[in-house]
């Protein structure tokens, strides 16, 4: 089930990126730092992504997962145009690959938080499929790896859409305009 899941939410991000305009291909995403081309960039790494990558990566960026993910998505993003990153998620829609130590569903919470990271800035609405969603966060909350358990040691989860329960789970932050968009987040790696 997961991998048709994540083939759809591959093949819908592409639709999305595809979509936007070059200004819109210009503006920052929820991920501090990073344009919709180096999203585009990053959402091409987990079936690229092997265990040399994984280690070379590591060593270089001080052992920092942030710091790594940053440096390949932006070496990436020059390298490729935007017509063939989004070509790249396509042609890979229903792979199994995934980067070294990801769990099965680990690319569908890239893809499920990366969407939002895209729309919401832009003032798009992107539902967000409710299985994949509670599947997700329930992964979320369990995997040390995406430290939800940080944010919320009591496992309590406020009321909120499983889209925005899934988001805070990852690190960002719901706007305090109450109108349960996202905030810029620190977050990039994911």
């Amino acid at each position: 089930m997961i991998m048709k899941w994540l083939e759809a939410e591959r093949l819908s991000v592409a639709d999305l990126l595809e979509d936007l305009t070059d200004d819109e291909w210009q503006r920052e995403t929820l991920c501090a730092g990073w344009t919709m081309q180096e999203m585009a960039a990053h959402l091409t790494t987990s079936t690229r992504t092997g265990w040399w990558d994984a280690i070379t990566g590591a060593i270089t960026s001080g052992f920092s997962f942030d710091r790594m993910g940053d440096r390949q998505a932006r070496v990436i993003a020059t390298r490729f145009t935007r017509s063939e990153l989004i070509a790249q998620i396509r042609e890979t829609a229903a792979s199994p690959k995934r980067a070294p130590g990801a769990a099965p569903i680990d690319p569908l919470i890239d893809f499920l938080v990366h969407g939002q990271d895209i729309a919401r800035p832009l003032g798009r609405v992107r539902e967000m499929p409710l299985e994949p969603a509670r599947a997700a966060l329930e992964h979320v909350m369990k995997s040390p790896f995406w430290g939800a358990r940080k944010r919320f040691p009591d496992g309590k989860l406020p009321a909120l859409p499983v889209s925005d329960l899934l988001m805070l789970a990852t690190g960002r932050e719901l706007s305090t305009a109450g109108d349960n968009t996202v905030g810029n987040s620190n977050t990039r790696s994911i």
